[in-house]
């Protein structure tokens, strides 16, 4: 098989969709890499790098995402943008992430164009994990509170409140809604700083692993339209992390609650690219990252891992690797066929759409998985 990775086009999204130890894998399985030129420069991965693992360079997207149709599969780290709609083909199977529920015309361009498209997202183990975004999520979580942190300076339009530290000083009140990874993390890194830390769950299960992981130090809450109201409104940082796998995220967060927080108050959507889970919530760049919503700021930048592209692109391919070289090994159907996983991620093909909760999120009929299968 040929695989294609193109250089990412996202505003300041510096990612990339494989390692060279990604490319001597895939090229020791007897397949063809071919790499768009500075591909790897954002993560500090030269082109010499994957040239000495066994991929050729091209000079332009076309080339990398086969236009002409020369490339069987691309891999990709963020969907699809505008630009890059006319590129997409018949025949081509897509692997990256998608986040469908919250983009109809990405979902109709998929439909329109016939092509396979594989979200990293939707990829669901037996047990309900989430292999493929669990990597990311890790980071976006590791970096909540620290972008929070920035934008509670005074300098920032924040509240001028220090996460924790000093003597006789209450410290900043974190409050984190979903306890998943992403939120675990958030909590974790949050502690760190010193902060007061609350999680919000409705799995007691996940609050009680809070509980042991964190020796009791985060307050671990049911959550309910009133514990949030409650917690919210206390706030010195609010860190959105809920998510449902494949479907737009539910607002938790509404406009009137955000209206009787703190001054200066700053507010995380870690969930942004599902749709966030605040109101107010829109998709923000990392060159624009934050905009005010009453007197408080939110921060939404639907790429957040971007902005560590190194640690990122590395945890991201360590994940995906397995799943690329099932796909090019044995073709996208026979791989889905035989790893059951890997078929949740389907989401279009043949110009149906293939996942219920997006079909639901925008409105469209999927069809069913074994129907694209048999």
């Amino acid at each position: 098989m040929k695989v294609g990775v193109p250089k990412e086009v996202k505003n300041h999204e510096y990612r990339v969709a494989i390692t060279p130890i990604g490319v001597h894998e895939l090229t020791a399985h007897g397949h063809q890499v071919v790499i768009e030129r500075g591909a790897g420069a954002g993560s500090q991965i030269l082109d010499e790098e994957y040239v000495g693992a066994g991929a050729t360079i091209v000079d332009t997207p076309e080339e990398a995402w086969g236009t002409d149709g020369g490339v069987d599969m691309v891999l990709k780290v963020k969907e699809p943008v505008a630009e890059e709609y006319a590129r997409m083909r018949e025949g081509l199977t897509l692997f990256t992430y998608l986040h469908l529920a919250a983009d109809k015309p990405l979902t109709q361009e998929l439909m329109e164009r016939k092509v396979t498209g594989i979200a990293y997202e939707t990829v669901q183990l037996p047990s309900g994990g989430l292999p493929l975004l669990y990597p990311m999520s890790e980071v976006a979580g590791c970096l909540a509170p620290q972008v929070g942190a920035h934008a509670l300076m005074k300098a920032q339009g924040g509240r001028g409140v220090l996460m924790g530290g000093v003597g006789g000083v209450a410290n900043a009140k974190v409050v984190i809604i979903g306890a998943g990874v992403s939120g675990q993390n958030a909590a974790n890194i949050a502690l760190g700083m010193g902060a007061d830390v609350t999680l919000l769950d409705t799995d007691l299960d996940k609050l009680r692993m809070s509980f042991w992981r964190y020796n009791n130090r985060v307050h671990g809450l049911a959550s309910s339209k009133l514990a949030i109201q409650q917690q919210v409104m206390e706030a010195d940082m609010v860190i959105g992390a809920v998510l449902i796998p494949g479907a737009k995220a539910p607002k938790l967060v509404t406009n009137d609650l955000v209206a009787q927080m703190k001054p200066g108050s700053v507010l995380v959507d870690i969930a942004v690219d599902q749709g966030g889970c605040f109101e107010d919530t829109h998709p923000t760049t990392h060159a624009d990252p934050t905009f005010a919503v009453h007197d408080s700021i939110f921060y939404c930048v639907a790429n957040m891992p971007g902005a560590v592209p190194n640690t990122s692109t590395y945890a991201l391919t360590n994940a995906t690797l397995p799943y690329t070289v099932a796909l090019a090994d044995k073709g996208w159907q026979q791989a889905c066929r035989d790893d059951a996983s890997l078929a949740m991620g389907i989401n279009t093909h043949a110009g149906q759409l293939t996942n219920g909760p997006v079909g639901e999120a925008v409105g469209i009929e999927a069809a069913s998985l074994e129907s694209v299968l048999a």
